[in-house]
């Protein structure tokens, strides 16, 4: 068995292979914007995340048992748990749901609001710092998701139990990464990914008679895009996901995926000919300029503090070393 430790980066060398990682996540559930477009026409919400479900914990499952890596520590648990009913079964099911209800802006601007409460859970409940820069970051992020929600509306219907949905998804999106953080000190990111799959496989299992019935009369398009939802944008990117996240503060990781909105805006416009208005487009770039501000690190304080002491702090601060 392989356990990660849940060290922070002590220098930008170091921090490399997360924020890759972090990079792969973000591209990935993006990707999963045009996926679910086209599997979202033949199969329901609940026979869509089982589907995805069983795809991600059937290949993330091959690479376990490739690894040895074997059964996370009984330590690790109660965060896999917890993070796989929350983040793999609920959010995913009541996300597919509520964008059936909803205008896609709606949806976004609802579900955008789950990194501002991942960086406040985080605070109040893993003990991790808000420095300033994660703060303002985040809002400028979020005001980019709000334009871009904005310019999207209007090309569906909107209801009250659509925006109740999305509210529902951005809260168990973000109590899942809040627990699932702590279980990274003591498992792997693939053994903590594996089995919290697992878990959201089993809380779905009452869909299986509707994936079963839906999967006959699907097209195969559908039917693949459900597959490379289940082995890309979840087994590998959650598992990238919980490689970065094991590494920094859950509050910078939910920071991070604020750039997923001007990616889809970008790949929607390549893949599905999607024009975007120059409204869009701005609220595009605010997003990623968010991300850059919540990312960055301030230099006077990395200079008054040197080497390992310095790392020590800022761990103790809940912030990445620098």
């Amino acid at each position: 068995m392989t356990n990660e430790p849940n060290l922070l980066p002590h220098s930008p060398r170091a921090a490399w292979p997360a924020l890759a990682a972090a990079a792969v996540t973000v591209v990935l559930w993006a990707s999963a914007f045009v996926s679910i477009r086209s599997a979202g026409d033949a199969y329901s919400p609940g026979a869509l995340a089982l589907g995805r479900l069983l795809a991600g914990s059937l290949a993330l499952g091959c690479v376990l048992l490739i690894r040895r890596e074997g059964l996370p520590p009984r330590a690790a648990w109660p965060g896999i748990a917890v993070s796989g009913l929350l983040w793999f079964g609920v959010y995913m099911v009541v996300l597919n749901w509520g964008e059936q209800q909803v205008d896609a802006g709606t949806a976004a601007m609802v579900v955008n609001i789950g990194p501002i409460l991942i960086a406040l859970l985080g605070a109040r409940l893993l003990g991790e710092g808000l420095p300033p820069r994660l703060v303002a970051g985040m809002a400028v992020s979020f005001a980019g998701a709000v334009v871009v929600g904005l310019s999207m509306s209007g090309e569906g219907g909107s209801s009250t139990l659509g925006v109740v949905l999305c509210l529902v998804a951005a809260v168990g999106y973000a109590a899942g990464v809040v627990a699932q953080k702590p279980a990274l000190a003591h498992a792997s990111a693939l053994q903590v990914t594996t089995f919290g799959c697992l878990v959201g496989t089993v809380a779905c299992l009452p869909f299986a008679g509707q994936l079963v019935g839906q999967a006959s009369d699907a097209p195969l398009s559908a039917t693949l895009n459900m597959v490379y939802l289940g082995v890309f944008p979840t087994a590998l990117a959650f598992t990238t996901w919980a490689y970065a996240l094991a590494r920094t503060t859950a509050g910078r990781m939910g920071a991070t995926t604020y750039a997923a909105p001007a990616l889809v805006v970008l790949m929607s416009w390549l893949a599905l000919d999607e024009v975007p208005a120059p409204l869009t487009l701005a609220g595009g770039a605010l997003c990623l300029a968010g991300v850059a501000v919540s990312r960055s690190r301030a230099r006077t304080a990395a200079a008054g503090t040197g080497g390992e002491a310095g790392a020590e702090a800022a761990s103790r601060r809940g912030e990445p070393s620098r």
